[in-house]
């Protein structure tokens, strides 16, 4: 991997976006990026992004993760596994980027996502 790596945001998954949004922003102060329906949110955590995620977008089964924004999705996942990870889920276009989730060597769920 090489320096481009970046925690992009922490993938949260809510039941319901707009409760979700209204709790952060109210409860945290945190200002909110956009919105996209009911699928998905960003709100800005001080510098890095809290990403609420609907039902639709849920693609951890309801767990936190962070999500690694990479240049190749492929090589980082092909690095995870060297590495003594296992891919969960084999890259997918999503609406906005190409991702996966794997976990690390100790069961930690992790998003590795990069651009179409």
């Amino acid at each position: 991997m090489n320096h481009l790596v970046k925690i992009g945001n922490v993938l949260h998954p809510v039941a319901d976006i707009d409760a979700a949004v209204r709790f952060y922003t109210d409860t945290f102060g945190l200002a909110t990026k956009f919105v996209d329906g009911d699928r998905y949110a960003a709100l800005d955590a001080g510098g890095t992004t809290l990403a609420l995620t609907g039902p639709a977008e849920d693609v951890t089964g309801g767990v936190p993760a962070a999500s690694f924004k990479v240049p190749d999705v492929t090589s980082a996942l092909t690095a995870l596994v060297q590495g003594g990870g296992s891919v969960v889920r084999e890259p997918e276009q999503g609406p906005h980027e190409v991702r996966a989730v794997a976990r690390d060597p100790w069961g930690n769920t992790v998003v590795i996502y990069g651009l179409r």
